[in-house]
């Protein structure tokens, strides 16, 4: 009898991203320093630039432990100092210089830049809440609108995606920027995705104009040791 052919079976398999694609881990910033209304924090180009706080440091160096056998191509801060003081632990185990991608800074403030909005948000302004209802944030007076943000976010990324097909790079940006990006990816509501933790690390997988969601606020790398806090998404 000729020999019977053992049936064909098919096998679950790990995702991988396709060919030409670029995955971006994007790392919130670490903690900084704390808002003084009477000492606004400085500003560039608009935007407040507090530096991080000594817990922002520690957990800097925590990101990069964990991301240095990440294969990582390139690192990306933005125009604010926070960005570029958490990548530099990280930059300095892989010997690379972090690059600056301006349309990744954080959602522009208007009159309450500075630090000032972290006042309002445990005051419970009303331009605050109506903010967080309505999930845009140009609520909050002087702000830059939602779609101008999403509009220079994507431009931001889609810079960083076309210089590294085939490559993992790390953003280091801000919270909102984060939101914005994984709302975009997902067609979520505005603020689905506000409140990444400072330090976390987020994964997207872009390809021909498509974010595919990967991971989320993962902060394997700080526990236990940094306890979660719920401050607003700046």
């Amino acid at each position: 009898m000729p020999p019977v052919d053992a049936p064909r079976t098919y096998r679950q398999h790990r995702y991988a991203p396709p060919p030409g694609a670029t995955e971006v881990l994007l790392v919130r910033h670490g903690e900084s320093q704390p808002a003084d209304p009477a000492n606004p924090f400085p500003l560039v180009d608009g935007h407040g630039d507090p530096p991080l706080d000594p817990v922002g440091h520690e957990q800097a160096e925590r990101v990069a432990a964990r991301l240095a056998g990440e294969g990582i191509a390139a690192i990306y801060v933005t125009t604010l100092c926070r960005t570029a003081e958490t990548a530099a632990p990280l930059a300095a185990r892989l010997g690379l210089e972090a690059r600056v991608e301006p349309d990744l800074r954080e959602v522009f403030l208007g009159d309450w830049e500075g630090g000032l909005l972290r006042v309002k948000a445990v005051e419970r302004d009303p331009a605050f809440v109506r903010a967080m209802e309505e999930q845009r944030w140009d609520a909050i007076p002087g702000a830059e609108p939602s779609e101008t943000f999403s509009a220079r976010v994507w431009d931001g990324m889609q810079r960083i995606v076309a210089a590294h097909p085939d490559e993992r790079v790390v953003v280091v940006s801000h919270g909102g920027v984060i939101g914005q990006i994984l709302a975009d990816a997902t067609g979520s509501r505005p603020f689905a995705f506000g409140g990444a933790d400072n330090g976390s690390i987020s994964h997207v997988v872009i390809h021909d104009g498509r974010i595919v969601l990967r991971r989320f606020n993962d902060t394997t790398h700080l526990e236990p040791h940094f306890s979660v806090a719920a401050p607003p998404p700046i």
